[in-house]
């Protein structure tokens, strides 16, 4: 167990609270045994300080002083916005989903059945377009939602993620048990593949629980050089989670510094923008990953650290992940935490089994 809000070097960051987390395996996808509280059986499918109001241009939002604190981007008013954190599904069935060009990192961490969920941070961004399709949520997706201080926001989710929520009374909004209605079905899609909600909805559930609403994120050091300056040409990334019919690439353009997202060869898009999912910096990390029982729920050690691979500006280093007291999980090479470049941050999370190398190519 760890606590949130201590500093382990100068770029730790600061929390209003102290959060507790418990380390627990996760559950079913695609057999559906997601579950209720007291373990009764229920598939996913059931369901700042501000500036002044006025309008800064955006030349002059360079000149404000203020940085958002997740891409290290230059923004137009102090970013304190509580994070949230939306558990996205990521099936096939899912795709292409919304909202995902305004968050401003993205986990993708192995589910069941070898398929993937994206854990999805929105902070900096102020948008009306959908969020979606949210899924369910395990106790290593909790850790992850914590590590920025976000409201955990899913529809359903494993036994030990319930005993979790419920027992350390973690601030969520489920779908399922305790904020129906700010979430939405839509008919386009079949369920469980067809829920959605807004910033908007979110933040007014959130206020009506009386959850913290400012929080100061996560501190972590970006520079426009990056961290990778000295490493191996990094213009083309394959990565393979578990399935070998499931593979996400990206491939670097210069001219923009952005690494343009593919799904089995096919472009990552959103639904409603159109646009391909693009990243400043790409994280690899590597741990340890453990089937619990037939049905394929997953411990996904978040907690021990491991190897690492920071990727930036056509460039790939070595590095080693860590997660510190403060609870941030950060990338580190000889002591020190590798620089991101400001912009926006994917983070894959992959087995150490049969080795790390063994689920990326790099070129």
């Amino acid at each position: 167990m760890f606590t949130i809000g201590a500093r382990r070097h100068p770029l730790r960051w600061m929390t209003i609270g102290a959060f507790a987390l418990a380390l627990i395996a996760g559950c079913s996808e695609e057999k559906g045994l997601d579950s209720l509280p007291q373990q009764q059986s229920q598939s996913d499918i059931a369901g700042n300080e501000s500036q002044p109001d006025t309008t800064i241009p955006e030349a002059e939002a360079e000149t404000s002083g203020y940085i958002a604190p997740l891409t290290g981007l230059p923004a137009d008013r102090e970013v304190t916005a509580r994070p949230i954190a939306v558990m996205i599904n990521n099936m096939g069935k899912a795709r292409p989903q919304s909202g995902l060009p305004h968050a401003d990192v993205i986990w993708e961490v192995l589910a069941e059945g070898g398929i993937t969920r994206l854990v999805a941070i929105f902070q900096s961004d102020e948008f009306k377009d959908p969020i979606g399709p949210i899924r369910s949520i395990r106790p290593y997706l909790i850790e992850l939602g914590e590590s920025y201080g976000g409201v955990l926001v899913h529809a359903g989710g494993s036994p030990d993620a319930y005993a979790i929520l419920q027992r350390q009374h973690k601030e969520h909004l489920d779908e399922i048990t305790n904020a129906g209605s700010y979430f939405w079905r839509e008919s386009f899609r079949k369920a469980p593949h067809n829920l959605y909600s807004n910033l908007e909805k979110i933040r007014a559930g959130a206020l009506k629980k009386a959850y913290a609403t400012d929080v100061l994120a996560p501190i972590h050091p970006f520079s426009e050089a990056g961290g990778t300056t000295g490493g191996s040409a990094a213009t083309k990334v394959d990565i393979s989670f578990m399935l070998k019919s499931y593979r996400v690439s990206y491939a670097y353009d210069a001219a923009t510094g952005l690494y343009a997202r593919s799904i089995n060869g096919k472009p990552h898009t959103d639904l409603t923008t159109k646009e391909q999912l693009k990243a400043t910096n790409l994280v690899l990390m590597g741990t340890a990953h453990k089937v619990l029982d037939d049905v394929g729920r997953l411990e996904v050690d978040m907690e021990s650290g491991g190897p690492a691979k920071l990727i930036q500006k056509g460039l790939a280093v070595d590095a080693q992940w860590e997660r510190g007291v403060d609870g941030v999980i950060r990338i580190m090479k000889d002591g020190s935490e590798l620089p991101l470049v400001p912009g926006r941050t994917f983070y894959h999370v992959v087995p150490n089994s049969p080795d790390f190398a063994s689920h990326f190519t790099i070129s």
